[in-house]
């Protein structure tokens, strides 16, 4: 299965980014403006939270939220569309002197998809540093 991994550099706290970065409703706002416009939240029957995004492209996912893990400053989620078989996302915010690393990967199936996911990926670093690094 192929994984998609990116990561990037921000001159900003770790617990600034991931305060962010772990309100999973708020990414129009707070995380990466400009790349997604809009953020709508709600849950399945069973209580599972998901978040339907909508990017600049005018792209909408559903994005299921598997895990938030404060300690760890990591964000799982896995999206429900027909055009992948198979969607694990995480984000994970790490100290890093002078600021911190945001680390996304993906693992993804079909592989012809982990390729159309990989540039959006890097952009949506870029938005987060700029957000922060403003």
């Amino acid at each position: 299965m192929p994984t998609v991994h990116k990561e990037i550099l921000i001159n900003a706290s770790p617990d600034k980014v991931w305060d962010a970065a772990r309100d999973w409703g708020a990414l129009h706002t707070r995380l990466v403006p400009g790349f997604v416009t809009a953020t709508e939240t709600a849950a399945e029957a069973d209580g599972t939270p998901y978040r339907m995004v909508t990017f600049a492209s005018g792209m909408t996912l559903k994005e299921v939220i598997v895990d938030i893990d404060d300690e760890r400053r990591r964000l799982v989620w896995t999206i429900e569309s027909p055009n992948v078989r198979h969607h694990n996302g995480a984000l994970q915010v790490f100290p890093e002197a002078g600021g911190c690393r945001a680390v996304w990967t993906a693992d993804v199936l079909p592989a012809a998809m982990a390729e159309a996911f990989a540039p959006s990926m890097a952009a949506g670093l870029q938005a987060m540093k700029a957000v922060f690094e403003a």
